[in-house]
């Protein structure tokens, strides 16, 4: 058992940590996902490798020892809701790091009572206001399990319960839904447009008959 103060890091960085299309990836799971830093995103990446090792590894053994151990790695599995109930070792390689941030406290409060985004499902987490059972969960990263996902509540002094309401359709929240511009201010603005469109041509017709004017010569003496 080692020191606590020399605590073994339980993540790992990309090897290549400066390539513009990793960091662009990342960028955008970290957007959509509401994460803070990249270390959460590595975090979540480290895990992901060694679930596949372990599924890589029960190939290889023997049949007879296969069929012992691969019941237990797939039940702990399930727990969490990486992969269904009957789902295989295939299943398993075919993860992907957003299998797995989706069963993160944050995503899960934010498709359950409709936060208008990642960040403010993290706030709500972060300040008390979700309850797992009867018992508050501060924690963003914390995964729920298939049992728990139930389970989850706002606090009932929460003031989200009078904010959040579902959304009517898909393209977005009640506020930004179903907007419509009055028809009167679409006509009053049609003929300010024309009158732009016609003027140069007025001033055209206007400065023609300027130019045309020729000033008589003066005899010479």
């Amino acid at each position: 058992m080692g020191d606590i103060k020399n605590f073994r890091r339980n993540w790992k960085k990309p090897k290549r940590p400066l390539n513009f299309d990793l960091k662009m990836d990342e960028l955008k799971i970290l957007g959509t996902f509401g994460l803070k830093t990249k270390r959460e995103l590595w975090k979540t990446r480290t895990e992901l490798s060694r679930v596949r090792n372990q599924a890589r590894s029960l190939l290889a053994l023997r049949q007879e020892v296969r069929e012992q151990k691969e019941p237990i790695l797939m039940n702990s599995l399930s727990k969490v809701g990486y992969v269904e109930s009957n789902a295989t070792l295939d299943d398993v390689l075919n993860l992907e790091i957003n299998d797995l941030l989706a069963r993160r406290l944050q995503t899960i409060v934010q498709k359950k009572f409709y936060f208008k985004t990642p960040y403010q499902a993290r706030q709500a987490v972060s300040h008390g206001h979700v309850l797992i059972g009867d018992q508050i969960v501060n924690i963003p990263s914390y995964l729920v399990n298939v049992d728990e996902e139930d389970k989850v509540k706002l606090t009932s002094e929460s003031v989200f319960n009078e904010i959040l309401s579902k959304p009517e359709s898909d393209l977005g929240s009640p506020e930004t839904e179903n907007i419509e511009i009055p028809a009167e201010e679409v006509k009053a603005e049609a003929p300010a447009e024309e009158v732009k469109a016609e003027a140069p041509a007025e001033e055209v017709k206007a400065e023609a008959p300027a130019e045309e004017k020729v000033t008589p010569e003066q005899p010479s003496n």
